[in-house]
Parts: structure tokens; sequence; C-alpha cells
């Protein structure tokens, strides 16, 4: 019989350490950063590809696989210098912040689709040394039963950063265009870099983060391809991965393509496809996000395979309702049916990156990180917008301006896959979850 874990008063009990608020907002403002700069390249992709002449593919090209694929591969070795004991991790975090930002800044001045691709490229280099770091500094810093909901409210910078990219960036596009939408968007970061640099401390060096797994612990390895292997021999990990890779293809291929579809399709400009569906997109992404975490830690301290029930539930739901905002015929309607499934489809932030974290040894933890962001982002930033616009170019001569629409029903249907794979994997988390730390 399986272990059950604490019940939900003493899990509530445990107290936060002094300066973790501190931490995790600062770190919340950091990823907000991070998706502001990734994503608003997706609200300014129909005037860019206006402006450069770019097909539906080139469009997925510069979206996805440019920025992902650098992100991905730099991420491992990155993660695995921030698993060091030596390194600092807010000056990691602080370097990378400082590299995207002005990267961002010089998308506004690509006069040609290979110059875009390079800066795009570079912004990728930077933000692979944000999250790995930031997710194993979390983890040092709170405690295991509070683990989701912080890891969740780490998350919050996703759909946040995606509302204000796709805010600010419609709107900036819309009143001095797209290219000085780059610039004014991405300067800022450089001055909260100088922030994170001064002001974040790095636990290891005070002594307040845990110790190590001891070195008999097949997990405990200090070398790379023996951390990668030990991961990987972990079944709920790789069931875990399977999950939000899936999830991630169609979160990023259908944030890239809807922005376009009330564009092409409804006929919005980019200020007010940001401004509507920005803010409703947004604002449901964040009560997912955060309702994901605190969902997690409440039930799944009663039984461990509830951390993944939500997440698997709510992937389930994601296909209807998405069908049928993408079929009515008024912009505002879908705008509005578009909030239930993206609230859905954002609870699994919080319990997959706490459950990552707790398959693992601690210092194996940006390793993991940097598995999953491998996977996600690879697969779903490199491959979601850019399988997608090859798609909407495959049938646009049956389909017209419609493509964008038939290709937003296949990916809603797939919403399936992901489901599938959360549901397998909750079912060995009280086997495997936290039997490291």
């Amino acid at each position: 019989m399986a272990t059950r874990n604490p019940a939900p008063a003493a899990r509530a009990a445990v107290p936060m350490p002094r300066g973790a608020y501190a931490t995790l907002t600062i770190l919340l403002v950091v990823y907000i950063f991070n998706f502001i700069d990734r994503q608003i390249v997706n609200i300014l992709a129909e005037p860019i590809a206006t402006d450069l002449g770019l097909s539906d593919t080139q469009i997925g090209l510069m979206t996805g696989l440019a920025f992902a694929i650098f992100y991905t591969v730099l991420g491992i070795p990155i993660a695995r210098y921030a698993d060091r004991r030596s390194t600092s991790r807010p000056r990691l975090i602080a370097g990378a912040l400082a590299l995207w930002s002005a990267m961002t800044a010089l998308c506004g001045m690509a006069a040609n689709f290979v110059q875009l691709l390079l800066a795009r490229i570079g912004v990728g280099v930077g933000e692979a040394g944000c999250t790995p770091a930031a997710h194993s500094l979390i983890s040092d810093i709170v405690p295991k039963e509070r683990r989701a909901s912080a890891l969740a409210f780490y998350a919050l910078g996703i759909p946040g950063g995606t509302l204000l990219g796709m805010i600010i960036g419609g709107l900036l596009a819309d009143a001095i265009g797209w290219r000085m939408a780059f610039v004014v968007v991405g300067l800022p970061g450089v001055a909260l870099a100088l922030v994170v640099l001064f002001v974040l401390k790095e636990p290891r060096r005070s002594g307040s983060a845990p110790a190590t797994t001891a070195p008999a612990d097949p997990l405990a390895s200090t070398n790379a391809m023996a951390a990668i292997r030990a991961i990987f021999g972990s079944k709920a990990l790789v069931l875990l991965l399977a999950a939000a890779a899936s999830a991630a293809f169609l979160s990023y291929g259908k944030i890239t393509w809807a922005t376009i579809f009330f564009q092409r399709t409804h006929g919005l400009t980019p200020g007010e496809t940001g401004l509507y569906f920005g803010i409703v997109n947004g604002l449901a992404g964040l009560c997912g996000t955060w309702l994901g975490g605190h969902i997690a830690d409440r039930y799944g301290s009663e039984n461990r395979r509830h951390v993944l029930t939500a997440p698997a539930i709510g992937m389930l739901l994601v296909a209807p309702l998405s069908i049928l905002a993408y079929w009515v015929p008024e912009w505002w309607m879908a705008v509005l049916l578009l909030a239930p499934p993206v609230l859905l489809s954002s609870l699994y932030y919080g319990p997959t990156y706490s459950a990552v974290q707790g398959l693992v040894a601690p210092q194996n933890r940006a390793m993991a990180s940097a598995v999953l962001l491998f996977c996600q982002n690879l697969i779903g930033l490199g491959l979601g917008p850019l399988l997608f616009g090859m798609l909407s170019d495959a049938v646009k001569p049956a389909a017209g301006e419609d493509s964008v629409r038939w290709v937003l029903y296949a990916a809603s249907l797939m919403s399936l896959i992901p489901a599938f794979f959360f549901w397998r994997c909750s079912l060995r988390l009280n086997e495997e979850l936290d039997r490291q730390t």
C-alpha cells in the first residue's frame, strides 16, 4: 500500500522561509519579462509577414524553431552549470536576462528574414539560462509541501508575460510600428538584470540550501550523462515529459495561430487582438496556473496521484470547448469562449514543474528542468507554430483564408494526447514522487 502523505492541514502549517516571498516575486518579474520578449513576436507576426513578405511556414519558423532549437540545446549544459554548488544562480539569471533583452531590441533592427531569425536565435540563447536555474533555486528555498504552489506562482510569468506581450506589443505596433515595439519592450530588461544581480542571494553560500543526497544514490551523480540516464530511468518522469511536451506543442502552436486567426479571419488589428484576446487569454491563463498549483498541493497531499488529476481532466475538456470557440462567427464570442479552455489547459504548469522537481535528487533539479524545457520547447515551441504554419499553407488552396481556422480545429482535438499522458503518469506518482527528497 502506498504511503499516505501529510494531511492538508499539516501541509498548510509548513512555514515559508524568511526571504522566500521576495525571491519568488523577483523571479516572477524576470519570468514575465522572459515571456514578454519570447511571445511578443506572435502579436507582431502578421505585420512582420506583410512587411517582409513571409509565408505561413516562415512565420512558424520565425516564431518557433529559430528560437527553440538554441534554447533547448544550450539549456542542458547551462543547467548542469547551474547545478554546481560553486555556481551563483542569481548571477547566471541576471546575465541571461541582459542578453535576451538586448537581442529582443535587435529584432526591431532586422532588415530581412535571415537577420530576424538570427536575432530570435539570440533571444533563445539568453533565455536558456533562466528557468532551469530559477526552478532549482526555488526548490532549494521552498519546503517540498509548498513546492507546487511556489512553482505555479513562478509559472504565472507565462500567462502574465504573454498577456503583457500581446497587449503592449499590439498597441505599440499600431502606434509606432513593429520595429520600435521590439526596441521599447526589450531594453527595460537590461535594467532589471542589475536588480537581479544585486538583490537576489544564493542560498548555497548562506547554508540555507538543503543537503544533497548521499553519493550512493543513483540520481546523485555529478556526471551529466549519468544524471540524464537517471532522469530517464524514472517511468513517471518519462510519461510526464511526454505529457508536458504534447501540451506545449498545442499551447505554443495555438497561441501563435490564434492571434493570426483574429487578425486574418476576423479582421482585427494587432492592437485590437492584443487588447481583447490578450486580456481574456492572459487572465484565464493566470487563473488556471494559480489554481493548478493549489489543487495539486491540496489534493496531492492526500494522494500523490492527484497532483496530476486536474491537468488530465482539464486537457480532456479543452477539445470540445476550443472547437466551439473557433467555430462561432463573431470575434467577441470567440474571445470569450476561449477563456475556459485556456484556463483548463493552464492547470498543468505548477503540478508538472513540481512533480519534475520531486522525481529527482536536489543536485539534479536544474538538469531535470532543462530536460523538461528541452522537450517542451523543441517539440512545443519549435515544432508547434512551424507545423501548424505548414499545415495552413497546405490546406490554403482548398480553405482559403479559413485555413487557420481548420488548423485550430485540429489542434483542439489533439488535446486528448496530453490528457492521456497526464493520466498515465498520475498512476505512478504514489510510488515515485519525493522518494529523492
